[in-house]
């Protein structure tokens, strides 16, 4: 059964004995678990990774059925499954294991994924998509945030933060909780005291390599390559970040095909574009069509889904399609 997350206050979610969630927002997936299927201290929680499940599959399917370990309820979580877990979920059901509730976390599935289809049409399991927090969402998060601990910062700050952190609540809790350490202890705090204390200070030298490779300003971006030493495990921020400012300049691209006025474009977007980034914001949307970053997003789409599979070379193709969009032309 599919429910929305908007959905969930409104649904007995106990009813369900398996969960599926899905996509690419860790954080949300991280606040459904916490505050609404596991927020029971006494009951027992086990957590596994997929790989954890199938190498002991025998053992962990046995323990399941005797309950020896198990005292009242259970729930076992299991990170970071694929099509490989089915076997088991279709275990679970066939034995009619009691007393015993399954959540499994997934990043993004395809609409053909038998997983996914197995939980969207069986009444008894919760399939639940998450996905990257628009920036809206972020900067409610982050004024209640301010507001609730009584600092006062102001609307720049707000939209510097939420910008930085690529769709995703969990990073930006991880980040505000630094910040009222440091606010504690100091009394007050600026953007270049938050830049320093927090990760954003990375995740802004990522924001600038997107920024002239959309300008397509090929020199500049060749250098912030070179001079970061980015990890494969960066390749998701990476093309996360991408994909958010490519929807972004499209958006104003389109806007801006309406109004003919550049600087009006800018000026009234929402939300507020930091005052910075005006300049190389009106870059990107001079260097492309609509059509075409459109395009670009699909393309953008496709390289996450060659990433999340484990390519080795996961770099070398990023940085070739970085490479590659810094020189294409007409567009």
């Amino acid at each position: 059964m599919i429910i929305k997350v908007y959905e969930i206050k409104k649904i007995n979610l106990k009813k369900f004995n398996s969960y599926l969630i899905y996509g690419e927002n860790e954080g949300l997936k991280n606040e459904i678990i916490q505050n609404n299927l596991s927020n029971n201290s006494s009951i027992i929680t086990n957590k596994y990774d997929e790989k954890e499940i199938l190498n002991n599959y025998d053992y962990i399917i046995s323990n399941l059925l005797n309950k020896s370990f198990f005292e009242n309820e259970k729930i076992v979580i299991i990170f970071r499954v694929t099509e490989k877990i089915l076997r088991f979920i279709n275990e679970f059901y066939d034995k009619k294991i009691d007393d015993v509730k399954i959540i499994l976390c997934a990043d993004k599935l395809e609409k053909k994924s038998k997983l996914r289809l197995f939980f969207e049409k069986n009444n008894y399991a919760a399939c639940i998509p998450v996905y990257s927090d628009d920036n809206k969402t972020l900067r409610t998060i982050t004024s209640n945030f301010f507001r609730d601990n009584n600092i006062k910062i102001s609307s720049e700050i707000v939209n510097f933060i939420s910008d930085k952190c690529n769709g995703d609540r969990g990073h930006l809790n991880k980040e505000l909780s630094k910040i009222k350490i440091y606010f504690e202890s100091n009394g007050s705090i600026n953007i270049k005291e938050i830049s320093a204390l927090t990760n954003l200070s990375q995740n802004f030298s990522v924001s600038e390599l997107i920024d002239n490779c959309l300008s397509k300003n090929r020199n500049r971006t060749i250098k912030i390559l070179n001079e970061n030493k980015y990890t494969p495990e960066d390749s998701i921020l990476i093309i996360r970040t991408f994909l958010s400012k490519t929807k972004r300049v499209l958006d104003l691209r389109k806007s801006y095909e309406i109004s003919k006025d550049i600087d009006q474009t800018i000026n009234t977007y929402k939300p507020p574009i930091f005052w910075k980034d005006k300049e190389i914001v009106k870059m990107q949307i001079s260097k492309w069509k609509a059509q075409n970053l459109e395009k670009l997003i699909i393309k953008i789409n496709e390289i996450e889904l060659m990433i999340k599979r484990g390519s080795t070379n996961s770099l070398n193709i990023l940085y070739d399609f970085i490479l590659g969009i810094c020189i294409e032309t007409n567009n």
